[in-house]
Protein backbone atom coordinates (compact mmCIF):
# COMPACT_ATOMS: atom_id res chain seq x y z
CA UNK A 1 0.00 0.00 0.00
CA UNK A 2 1.43 3.17 -0.48
CA UNK A 3 0.51 6.55 1.06
CA UNK A 4 -0.05 9.97 -1.02
CA UNK A 5 1.90 12.61 0.66
CA UNK A 6 0.39 16.19 -0.41
CA UNK A 7 3.03 18.58 -1.73
CA UNK A 8 3.56 22.05 0.35
CA UNK A 9 4.78 24.81 -0.83
CA UNK A 10 8.36 26.21 0.54
CA UNK A 11 9.09 28.43 3.13
CA UNK A 12 10.00 30.90 0.31
CA UNK A 13 6.44 30.88 -1.16
CA UNK A 14 4.89 31.25 1.89
CA UNK A 15 6.90 34.37 3.43
CA UNK A 16 7.23 36.40 0.25
CA UNK A 17 9.19 40.02 0.90
CA UNK A 18 6.45 42.63 0.91
CA UNK A 19 9.14 45.36 -0.08
CA UNK A 20 9.94 48.46 1.57
CA UNK A 21 7.28 51.28 1.39
CA UNK A 22 8.08 54.74 0.17
CA UNK A 23 10.08 56.61 3.00
CA UNK A 24 12.46 58.97 2.67
CA UNK A 25 16.17 57.90 3.36
CA UNK A 26 17.06 58.41 7.24
CA UNK A 27 19.68 61.12 5.84
CA UNK A 28 16.93 63.24 4.23
CA UNK A 29 14.96 63.77 7.82
CA UNK A 30 15.32 66.14 10.42
CA UNK A 31 16.56 65.69 13.68
CA UNK A 32 13.55 66.13 14.94
CA UNK A 33 11.22 63.66 13.25
CA UNK A 34 13.47 60.96 14.40
CA UNK A 35 12.73 59.65 18.05
CA UNK A 36 14.57 56.62 20.05
CA UNK A 37 11.64 54.60 21.24
CA UNK A 38 12.65 53.67 24.98
CA UNK A 39 12.40 49.95 25.83
CA UNK A 40 9.23 49.03 27.86
CA UNK A 41 9.62 49.72 31.33
CA UNK A 42 8.72 47.09 33.55
CA UNK A 43 5.61 46.45 35.60
CA UNK A 44 6.40 47.34 39.41
CA UNK A 45 4.17 44.49 40.78
CA UNK A 46 6.19 41.86 39.04
CA UNK A 47 9.70 39.94 39.47
CA UNK A 48 11.92 41.01 36.62
CA UNK A 49 13.06 37.00 34.60
CA UNK A 50 16.27 36.38 34.43
CA UNK A 51 17.64 33.40 33.05
CA UNK A 52 19.97 31.71 35.44
CA UNK A 53 21.15 28.86 33.63
CA UNK A 54 23.32 31.32 31.67
CA UNK A 55 23.52 33.95 34.49
CA UNK A 56 22.25 36.59 32.51
CA UNK A 57 20.08 39.01 33.73
CA UNK A 58 16.91 41.14 32.46
CA UNK A 59 19.42 43.67 31.16
CA UNK A 60 21.63 41.80 29.13
CA UNK A 61 19.38 40.97 25.94
CA UNK A 62 17.78 44.89 26.49
CA UNK A 63 16.85 45.85 22.44
CA UNK A 64 18.34 49.17 21.65
CA UNK A 65 16.41 52.25 20.82
CA UNK A 66 14.84 51.88 17.51
CA UNK A 67 14.49 55.15 15.68
CA UNK A 68 11.19 56.16 14.03
CA UNK A 69 9.81 58.86 11.90
CA UNK A 70 7.77 61.15 13.57
CA UNK A 71 4.90 62.52 11.34
CA UNK A 72 5.60 66.70 10.92
CA UNK A 73 3.13 68.51 13.33
CA UNK A 74 1.09 70.39 11.54
CA UNK A 75 -2.70 71.78 11.82
CA UNK A 76 -3.82 69.55 8.88
CA UNK A 77 -3.33 65.94 9.39
CA UNK A 78 -4.25 63.49 6.73
CA UNK A 79 -5.25 60.24 6.92
CA UNK A 80 -3.26 57.56 4.89
CA UNK A 81 -6.04 56.57 2.96
CA UNK A 82 -6.07 53.75 0.72
CA UNK A 83 -2.67 52.14 0.69
CA UNK A 84 -1.24 49.32 2.15
CA UNK A 85 -0.41 49.47 5.92
CA UNK A 86 2.16 47.30 7.56
CA UNK A 87 1.04 48.83 11.32
CA UNK A 88 -1.82 46.95 12.56
CA UNK A 89 -3.32 46.96 16.40
CA UNK A 90 -6.40 45.77 17.57
CA UNK A 91 -9.20 47.06 19.03
CA UNK A 92 -12.14 45.86 20.61
CA UNK A 93 -15.62 47.20 20.52
CA UNK A 94 -18.99 46.75 21.37
CA UNK A 95 -21.57 45.07 19.44
CA UNK A 96 -23.19 48.23 19.17
CA UNK A 97 -20.45 50.36 18.30
CA UNK A 98 -19.25 47.87 15.42
CA UNK A 99 -23.32 47.45 14.38
CA UNK A 100 -22.87 51.68 14.26
CA UNK A 101 -19.63 51.29 12.52
CA UNK A 102 -21.17 49.20 9.74
CA UNK A 103 -24.62 51.29 9.28
CA UNK A 104 -22.10 54.49 8.69
CA UNK A 105 -20.31 52.39 6.08
CA UNK A 106 -23.44 51.31 4.09
CA UNK A 107 -24.59 55.06 4.56
CA UNK A 108 -21.67 56.04 3.12
CA UNK A 109 -21.93 53.60 -0.09
CA UNK A 110 -25.52 54.10 0.05
CA UNK A 111 -25.98 57.84 0.13
CA UNK A 112 -22.84 58.92 -0.37
CA UNK A 113 -21.28 57.13 -3.20
CA UNK A 114 -18.62 56.31 -0.99
CA UNK A 115 -17.31 52.64 -0.83
CA UNK A 116 -15.10 52.59 1.74
CA UNK A 117 -13.91 49.74 4.42
CA UNK A 118 -14.24 50.30 8.51
CA UNK A 119 -10.50 50.79 8.28
CA UNK A 120 -10.89 53.57 6.23
CA UNK A 121 -13.82 54.99 8.16
CA UNK A 122 -11.57 54.64 11.54
CA UNK A 123 -8.23 56.05 9.67
CA UNK A 124 -10.21 59.03 8.86
CA UNK A 125 -12.03 59.34 12.32
CA UNK A 126 -8.40 58.94 13.93
CA UNK A 127 -6.87 61.89 11.76
CA UNK A 128 -10.17 64.25 12.52
CA UNK A 129 -9.61 63.90 16.34
CA UNK A 130 -5.85 64.11 16.31
CA UNK A 131 -5.94 67.37 14.21
CA UNK A 132 -8.82 68.54 16.85
CA UNK A 133 -6.06 67.35 19.77
CA UNK A 134 -3.13 68.67 18.17
CA UNK A 135 -4.87 72.45 17.53
CA UNK A 136 -7.33 72.82 20.48
CA UNK A 137 -5.25 71.01 23.38
CA UNK A 138 -7.07 71.32 26.13
CA UNK A 139 -10.07 72.28 24.69
CA UNK A 140 -10.26 69.42 22.25
CA UNK A 141 -13.44 67.28 22.19
CA UNK A 142 -10.68 63.49 22.66
CA UNK A 143 -9.45 65.49 26.07
CA UNK A 144 -13.10 66.79 27.12
CA UNK A 145 -14.90 63.53 26.76
CA UNK A 146 -11.85 61.47 28.39
CA UNK A 147 -12.47 63.86 31.50
CA UNK A 148 -15.92 62.93 31.28
CA UNK A 149 -17.50 66.82 30.62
Amino acid sequence: MSTRRIALPGADELFRSTGAAEAPAEADLHPRDLAPVPAPSPLPDRPQPTDSFFGEGPDDHAPAPVAVRRRPRTGERRPTGRERHDEKITVYVSAEELIDLERARLTLRGDHGLAVDRGRIVREALSMVLADLEAKGDQSTLVRRLRGR
